[in-house]
């Protein structure tokens, strides 16, 4: 991104780019011009705390190309936490912006999900507002669960359109981990969740009035509208959201510099690579505060690029890490992962666990204990991207490794299909899950695909020894029965 106006803000979790309105739009400008696929969230006080219990939902927000402020709650908690959003970035208001931007520009936009009565009637009054406005489509696809749905299907239809901006609106999570598992295939420069959007476009829900939207207090309007629907998810929210953020604030709140914590800038040391993944490192110490990472993040950024072999973060000299450090960590994870390369961090001081546990993140990075551990772990990393299969412990059995996400879904389908059409009648296949430390919904429906194979060749399939990531994830999509053993 080169439109921000300031280093992102991890907020229970959930990185917040730190950006206008209008640098949103150009963000987004940016990407349809690169002709790469992109997604982006619009993350609310619901969002932070659905990602909170849904790993699956986090690690979406966590990886997403932009994520940006919806809502005033979260933009006074930044101001608090020491490294202030400049505003809220409403997907509501961000959506009429980037219309008349697509009018101005040509781009072909397409609206997916939605009441189809409401879908219908909103596409007519955008035609009607931005006549110069190219609509390639829109399509309502019949209701069903998000693994049961013609995923398929629905790609061809956006891909054959040619369509740059899509629109989803199938509400939140189901519309974030649908376009997780799709963006790529949709063939759109830039995917984004809208959920009620569409039916503001279509003029069945109106807006708060600006004064009650600027004062943070859109929310009692939107419940007054509806308030069968949304009085008790605004209740729990309000009441997680509330209790997460004060401790976040008591235990990384900005503190006064102490003599022994001065603000000593990154190192970056570049270091050999080779094969065996030796990467880069970078050490971190005193202080990373929202000052620190505003003066040297891109020192960071420019060592995390170089890094072709995998990064290790050296935080053993790290004495505080505060809301906008544990953003930068994410960034540079994110920057990373971006490009199939490994990031560790390395002997993380007492300061940085606690600033992750708080958030919820330590899981979501890889911890050595020394440098040496942590270019073994880098070269680990590597090879479960080359190959996301492992040796099986027992005869008959196959072992999955690493992370089972779209791209390595194919892999995994193709080799455990083969297998399975070669046994014969009664005979069982046993799949080990020990060794996978993330699978999100392509990766069950991977799953969900091979039991049905199973099946129709008279073969017992076992997915076996899940860890609590893995189970977590299936247990929110409801699969935990049908997949896992008992």
């Amino acid at each position: 991104m080169s439109a921000t106006s300031g280093p992102p803000i991890a907020i229970l979790g959930v990185p917040f780019d730190n950006v206008t309105t209008r640098q949103t739009v150009a963000i987004i400008g940016e990407m349809i011009a690169s002709g790469r696929a992109h997604y982006l969230a619009t993350a609310n006080v619901d969002f932070t705390v659905q990602a909170m219990k849904d790993p699956e939902l986090q690690r979406i927000l966590l990886d997403a190309h932009l994520v940006v402020c919806d809502g005033m709650p979260l933009v006074w908690a930044s101001r608090w936490l020491g490294n202030p959003l400049p505003e809220r970035v409403a997907g509501s208001d961000l959506v009429p912006l980037l219309l008349r931007v697509a009018e101005e520009k040509g781009y072909r936009v397409f609206f997916l999900g939605g009441d189809e009565e409401v879908a219908r009637t909103a596409v007519a009054k955008v035609g009607e507002k931005h006549p110069g406005l190219c609509i390639s489509g829109h399509y309502s696809p019949p209701f069903a669960p998000l693994l049961k749905m013609d995923h398929a299907d629905i790609c061809r239809r956006i891909r054959e359109a040619g369509t740059d901006l899509l629109f989803v609106s199938f509400g939140c999570p189901k519309q974030e981990k649908w376009i997780a598992m799709n963006y790529r295939k949709t063939g759109a420069a830039v995917s984004m969740g809208v959920g009620a959007t569409i039916d503001f476009l279509a003029g069945q829900v109106k807006r708060a009035p600006r004064w009650m939207q600027a004062t943070g207090l859109e929310w009692v309007y939107r419940l007054c509208q509806e308030p069968k629907r949304l009085f008790r998810r605004y209740m729990v929210d309000l009441r997680i959201f509330g209790v997460a953020i004060l401790v976040q604030l008591w235990h990384l709140r900005r503190r006064p510099v102490g003599p022994s914590a001065g603000n000593v800038p990154p190192v970056p040391v570049p270091t050999p690579a080779n094969e065996a993944g030796d990467g880069t490192v970078i050490e971190l110490r005193g202080r990373v505060d929202a000052a620190v990472v505003r003066e040297h993040q891109d020192e960071w950024l420019a060592a995390t690029a170089a890094a072709t072999a995998g990064l290790l973060v050296d935080c053993s000299a790290v004495e505080f890490l505060d809301s906008s450090g544990a953003g930068l960590l994410v960034r540079l994870q994110k920057t990373c992962r971006a490009v199939a390369h490994p990031l560790a961090l390395v002997a993380p001081s007492p300061s940085v666990l606690k600033a992750l546990n708080l958030m919820h993140l330590t899981s979501s990075f890889d911890l050595a204990g020394d440098v040496a551990e942590g270019r073994a772990l880098l070269a680990k990393r590597f090879e479960e991207v080359r190959s996301p299969l492992a040796a099986g412990t027992e005869p008959g059995e196959v072992a999955w490794q690493g992370e089972v996400t779209a791209s390595s879904t194919e892999a995994l389908w193709q080799a455990a299909s083969g297998v399975i059409e070669t046994l014969e009648v009664g005979a069982a296949l046993v799949i080990s899950l020990a060794a996978v430390r993330f699978i999100d919904s392509t990766g069950a429906c991977l799953m969900i695909r091979l039991k049905k194979l199973a099946r129709r060749k008279d073969v017992r399939l076992v997915f076996r020894d899940p860890v609590e990531a893995v189970r977590a994830v299936i247990r929110l999509l409801k699969l935990e029965a049908y997949l896992l053993e008992p």
